[in-house]
């Protein structure tokens, strides 16, 4: 299967321009330009969809299902993903909040902004996700979001492409926008 990224399918719309303009004698340059201009248009639709006016919050997204349950996250269609990471603790947990170093026991569940569909969950697989907070070894959202995360708490992280997979990879596309409900199920040794 091939697979056409934006910046593929802006060249061969700007190839496919080249082409209809290098056709044809001076009598076609009005139909030439006007050719031009709607395919830049085309390709400018399809790279940057339009702004719903506002950003959303952690509030606009809905998340049923208590701490330990694998949650049902719905995304809203009705405002556009955050641009900073939106951090927010749907149940509180107890005991010291968690810091750089420490070794974390989570559950979480991703949704992809894009087409909100469920990409990965432990909940799913029945095994928790363990890490070293601040290591580098997840992603910036996560190394960020969940400082201070306390043992049992369920969190929400939103996270904007810079703090997650930026140009794609592991089954993103490029700048996604992502959303873990995480369950802190351990917080330390």
């Amino acid at each position: 299967m091939r697979v056409v990224g934006k910046v593929g399918a802006i060249g061969m719309v700007a190839a496919a321009v080249l082409l209809v303009a290098g056709c044809g004698g001076d009598d076609d340059s009005k139909a030439d330009s006007s050719a031009t201009t709607t395919a830049a248009r085309s390709a400018a639709a399809t790279t940057t969809p339009a702004s719903k006016g506002r950003e959303c919050t952690a509030d606009d997204i809905k998340v049923d299902g208590g701490y330990g349950e694998a949650p049902k996250i719905t995304i809203p269609d009705d405002c556009d993903p955050p641009k900073q990471l939106i951090v927010k603790d749907l149940v509180a947990g107890s005991g010291p909040g968690a810091v750089a170093g420490q070794p974390l026991s989570m559950n979480y569940t991703l949704i992809t902004w894009s087409d909100k569909k469920k990409l990965d969950s432990s909940f799913d697989r029945g095994k928790e996700f363990t890490l070293n907070l601040g290591a580098g070894e997840v992603i910036k959202g996560w190394d960020q979001g969940l400082v201070g995360v306390q043992q049992g708490a369920r969190r929400l992280l939103i996270v904007p492409p810079d703090l997650g997979y930026g140009s794609g990879g592991r089954g993103m596309k490029p700048n996604e926008t992502l959303v873990f409900v995480t369950d802190a199920v351990k917080v330390g040794s």
